[in-house]
Order: C-alpha cells, then sequence, then structure tokens
C-alpha cells in the first residue's frame, strides 16, 4: 500500500506533539510490524498499528487524525506487550484522539468520545468504573435510553453490570491523578 503524507503546516509537528503526550520516542521503532500482527482490529482497520508509526515517523499531518484505527483502537495494550523496543500504542492512540478532538476532527464511528468521558467521569468520582452509572449517562448523552435494554436483564443475572457503586479504591489518589494530568495539559 502507498503511504501519502501531506506536508506539514509550519508549528509544532504532530509528531512531537504525540511523542509528548504520550511519552514515547518513535524513532526507536524499526517496523518490526509484531504490534500489527498482534492488534484484535488489524482486519477490521485500513491503517494498521505499525503503519500509523510510520506516517508518524515520515511527518503525517491531521490527515492522519481521521485515519480509522484511531476510534477503532481496543487501546488493549496487546501491541505494546509485543513491541521489542516497549512503544505504547495505546498512548499514541489516545493523544492522536486528543489532538482529534481539540481540532474538531474527530470523526469516529458511534460515539466513541461520549463514551470515553462517560467512562473517565465515573472514574473521577468512584476511583474505579462503575458501569450502571456510565451506562445511563452514556445512554441519556445520545438520547438512545431504549437501545439493547433486552440485554440488561441477562447481564444482571451474570453479574456483568453491578448495581451498587464499587467501593474500595483510594479516591484521593485517583483525583491526583486527574489533576497531574489536567496540569500538563493532557485531555480530560
Amino acid at each position: 500500500m502507498t503511504i501519502r503524507i501531506k506536508k506539514q503546516s509550519p508549528g509544532k509537528s504532530l509528531r512531537s506533539v504525540v511523542e509528548q503526550r504520550a511519552e514515547v520516542d518513535l524513532s526507536s521503532c524499526y517496523q518490526c510490524k509484531k504490534c500489527s500482527i498482534g492488534c484484535p482490529v488489524t482486519g477490521l482497520v485500513i491503517s494498521p498499528p505499525a503503519e500509523i508509526i510510520r506516517r508518524l515517523q515520515l511527518g503525517a499531518g491531521d490527515e492522519l487524525l481521521q485515519t480509522d484505527l484511531v476510534w477503532t483502537c481496543l487501546s488493549c495494550e496487546t501491541c505494546y506487550a509485543r513491541c521489542p523496543n516497549e512503544i505504547n500504542f495505546a498512548g499514541i492512540i489516545d493523544a492522536l484522539r486528543a489532538v482529534s478532538l481539540e481540532k474538531g476532527l474527530a470523526k469516529p464511528k458511534g460515539n466513541s468520545p461520549l463514551f470515553n468521558r462517560r467512562f473517565l467521569d465515573t472514574v473521577k468520582s468512584y476511583g474505579r468504573a462503575y458501569d450502571l452509572q456510565m451506562i445511563v449517562a452514556y445512554k441519556l448523552g445520545t438520547g438512545k435510553l431504549m437501545d439493547d435494554m433486552e440485554k440488561f436483564p441477562e447481564m444482571l443475572k451474570k453479574g456483568k453490570i453491578a448495581v451498587l457503586p464499587p467501593s474500595g479504591a483510594d479516591k484521593s489518589k485517583v483525583k491526583r491523578i486527574f489533576a497531574a494530568i489536567k496540569s500538563k495539559g493532557k485531555s480530560r
């Protein structure tokens, strides 16, 4: 496949922004493609992880922010586990998502940004994910309250969704983490 890179506009390059936010050094990637081979969504996307990294190395601009993997990545970290140079690709994807949202270029399928915000809101409030509140907040945000409701009783019966909020998390530590991220200028 031919990779086309549009000329980067003057200013801070996307590569440097991603490297700073994700705290990675993209020059350490030598394109072994182990990340792409292990990725569970590689068969569903046009641009696998190794290609995203290569495009960043070559100076890709905002066109990279609209690639399908940016919003399809599961952040499962299989790529990170397989990488001989321990490049945090999930961090790279998080940085690309944040830049995409900041620039108003986000075009995810479904409503990933809303889902991510609601998930982080529950972690911020409870110190852990609280599935029931997250689902309700997400459904209210999308306006599709009754979608998938037929699955809810079975999920409750099987214990897949907790009715009560989680306990036992160190909420003060979680608040410090969110404050540190905010002070670094990262999203959320």
